[in-house]
């Protein structure tokens, strides 16, 4: 089967992600109110690993049926005890959970079914040692926190609603002298970026893959998944998200041709000389150097602008 080099679960890949935010709030920090989170001495907006792969997920989970297709299931899913997740694969086995005493062929085994069930375990990994244990498994793709090229400006606005929460507040009593008890409208805050242009970089490590069984499926999925996961997870607190770039280089070797640093710096992406607050991605230039690349690496623009 041919298959296309950023496909090739063979080879190393490294990658860019470029994408944006107008008017929203990519990753909320509950430690700071939910406000945008930025690096306090640059004010660069940051976005975590987590919350990207949080999104890719949501696409699999939409993308593949579940339960028809037993291969694409979710290990991290919202109202879902992970030690639930860790008892499928013991019930399917037929193995009994003795905790801290199981066998180490059980947990090999329960390992096993979990990469070959979970999509995001075959390609994240997870650690699976609590309570029913399935033990550890390293995944082949890895993720940085995504940082804003150019500083943002957080913002934590007033909203207003006329619907009040409690029945008891909604009734008004006039008093004689005049004054009104009882509430018309309630409070609330809103946090967002009004705009910032945001760059993640990605790995994957074959060697890995070939421990998880990750397949060129799964990575052509993952590829999918970056480009089109924004579209399906638009809400008010989102405001614009978009993706804006991926730059993929695919190594021929499984242990790479080139250090991946040095591949990134030839993606350079800067705010353009007459922009003072930048507020749409045409106030970048992005630019891509792809002379003099090593003959064993191939860069595939998976998307732009």
């Amino acid at each position: 089967m041919t298959t296309t080099p950023i496909a090739d679960t063979t080879r190393r890949h490294d990658f860019v992600l470029l994408f944006d935010v107008t008017d929203g709030n990519p990753n909320g920090d509950p430690d700071a109110g939910n406000l945008p989170r930025v690096d306090p001495e640059t004010m660069q907006g940051l976005v975590t690993d987590v919350a990207i792969k949080r999104k890719v997920r949501d696409y699999i989970a939409l993308a593949h049926d579940k339960e028809k297709q037993a291969s694409y299931k979710i290990y991290v899913e919202n109202g879902v005890a992970l030690n639930a997740q860790h008892q499928r694969a013991y019930t399917d086995l037929g193995i009994k959970s003795t905790g801290a005493k199981q066998l180490k062929g059980d947990i090999d085994r329960a390992r096993s079914w979990m990469c070959q069930n979970f999509f995001d375990i075959r390609m994240f990994g997870a650690v699976m040692t609590t309570g029913v244990n399935c033990g550890q498994v390293r995944g082949p793709l890895q993720l940085t926190f995504a940082r804003s090229i150019t500083p943002i400006v957080p913002l934590d606005l007033s909203i207003t609603r006329i619907a009040v929460t409690k029945i008891e507040d909604a009734q008004v009593a006039v008093a004689e002298s005049g004054e009104t008890t009882g509430k018309q409208t309630e409070m609330g805050r809103k946090a967002l970026v009004p705009y910032g242009l945001y760059r993640a970089h990605g790995f994957f490590n074959p060697h890995f893959a070939r421990q998880t069984g990750a397949t060129s499926e799964d990575l052509a999925l993952f590829w999918k998944a970056l480009e089109m996961m924004w579209d399906l997870d638009r809400s008010a607190s989102r405001g614009m998200m978009a993706c804006r770039g991926l730059y993929i280089f695919s190594h021929t070797s499984s242990l790479g041709d080139a250090p991946a640093h040095k591949l990134f710096d030839r993606v350079v992406v800067e705010k353009r000389a007459d922009v003072v607050a930048p507020r749409s991605f045409r106030d970048y230039t992005v630019s891509v150097n792809a002379a003099e690349m090593p003959e064993q690496v191939t860069l595939t623009r998976l998307v732009e602008g």
